[in-house]
């Protein structure tokens, strides 16, 4: 770990990160698989992890040849999150201190995701957070999504922080290469139902069990 570092803002990846929804989002892409006669098993829901809608459904397509409309599944799909967002979806642990942490210190905060914005929205709102994250960002609204570093690049210039002294939180390997590409400082905390800590090991050295690890971390440098 790098000694006495601070950041200067705090981009936040959203799903499996700062709420437990990776649970709720994979309910709702079984659903929508298994409807259709497939089996949506872990082999295939790893390679998906991460994405933005159109790749994740790029990636569907090329495992089970949907021979639908990609607006139509698109659709679908967000209906069954709308519905399950306000419903399933909780704070991670540790999400609530550490958000509260970064608006003590003065610390700008965004979210940098994959999802959509109408789901970024649904969620932010499922946990009153719109003023707390008054910069939201989604990697559909960029020329490329995670792994390509744009939606962290943009959150960056939207709080008004050089990449370089941002910290980015992140759940997934995708996301993590998204902020390291960007510049900025990544902290690793896996979802466990997706990724393993070594699949961070050529990553970013900065892998925590918990949102908490990372408060505590944080708190200790200041």
């Amino acid at each position: 770990m790098m000694v006495n570092w601070q950041p200067q803002a705090i981009i936040f990846d959203m799903d499996g990160l700062l709420v437990d929804s990776e649970p709720v989002w994979h309910t709702a892409e079984a659903e929508m698989v298994e409807s259709r006669g497939y089996q949506y098993t872990d082999e295939v829901r790893a390679q998906i992890v991460g994405l933005r809608m159109d790749e994740f459904f790029d990636k569907l397509n090329s495992i089970f040849h949907f021979n639908e409309d990609i607006d139509a599944l698109y659709n679908e799909l967000m209906d069954r999150m709308r519905y399950l967002i306000p419903r399933e979806v909780k704070p991670k642990s540790g999400a609530l201190d550490l958000v509260d942490y970064a608006q003590r210190s003065g610390l700008p905060i965004a979210i940098a995701s994959s999802s959509p914005m109408s789901v970024i929205n649904a969620t932010v709102a499922s946990q009153g957070w719109e003023q707390t994250f008054a910069v939201r960002c989604s990697a559909d609204d960029d020329a490329r999504g995670k792994p390509a570093p744009d939606v962290y690049l943009r959150a960056a210039r939207l709080v008004g922080v050089a990449p370089q002294d941002c910290l980015a939180l992140e759940d997934s390997p995708a996301g993590a290469r998204a902020a390291v590409a960007a510049g900025m400082t990544c902290y690793a905390v896996p979802d466990i139902t997706h990724s393993k800590p070594t699949a961070f090991k050529d990553i970013t050295p900065h892998v925590f069990a918990s949102l908490n690890d990372v408060l505590n971390h944080l708190v200790a440098q200041s």
